[in-house]
């Protein structure tokens, strides 16, 4: 009996430090991104392309994902602020072709918007952004929280990159929603610690040159 407990009690304390080791990676991330992040765009900078992280367009209730709508909302915003000239959408791959057709939507050009579909995490989009569409400077895209570790994972990629801000949702889907970011933090680390590659290669495509895919 003793054995067992001091199992659990050693479980325990080993849950408890990588919980507390999340929460101290997250609020790490949110603190190195604040003077990269705005949700004002007349404070960023004018580059040549922006990359939108991609989600699901629907949302688990089956409506449109409102994280998703928001990301739309906030890139086709830097169009109209002649802050960009080329998008690349990165997602999974049936991500892409919904979120050029919402940008179209919204005013921006079907020439100016570069699909990759093999944007399966974070870290794959950014490394694809700078191996295969060849950027070295980026606005992203994506709610602040999500911000925070991809411009953390792209300063590592050799990437000089600033993040807009697109609006939050006012209320989670779920908790699984919510804390979700917490081992995604830490994730982001090993990712950086391992230089592990991205999980893709694809042929190089020259942005503004190359027709968009």
């Amino acid at each position: 009996m003793r054995l067992i407990l001091f199992a659990l009690f050693v479980l325990g304390a080993l849950a408890l430090a990588v919980v507390l080791l999340a929460w101290l990676a997250e609020r790490r991330l949110d603190q190195t991104a604040e003077e990269r992040s705005f949700n004002d765009v007349a404070r960023l900078p004018n580059v040549e392309v922006a990359l939108v992280l991609g989600t699901a367009p629907i949302g688990p209730e089956g409506g449109p994902n409102v994280y998703f709508v928001h990301r739309l909302d906030a890139a086709a915003a830097l169009w109209k602020a002649d802050k960009v000239k080329y998008f690349i959408v990165s997602g999974s791959p049936d991500e892409p072709a919904a979120m050029r057709a919402g940008l179209v939507e919204r005013g921006v050009p079907t020439a100016a918007i570069y699909g990759d579909p093999a944007g399966y995490r974070t870290w794959d989009s950014v490394l694809r952004a700078r191996d295969v569409f060849g950027q070295k400077r980026l606005i992203i895209v994506s709610q602040r929280f999500h911000l925070s570790r991809a411009l953390f994972q792209a300063r590592h990629a050799g990437i000089e990159a600033w993040g807009f801000e697109a609006r939050d949702v006012d209320s989670p889907y779920s908790i699984f929603t919510e804390l979700r970011r917490f081992p995604s933090a830490l994730r982001a680390y090993f990712d950086v610690w391992t230089d592990a590659p991205a999980r893709d290669s694809s042929p190089p495509v020259k942005i503004g040159v190359d027709p968009p895919s």
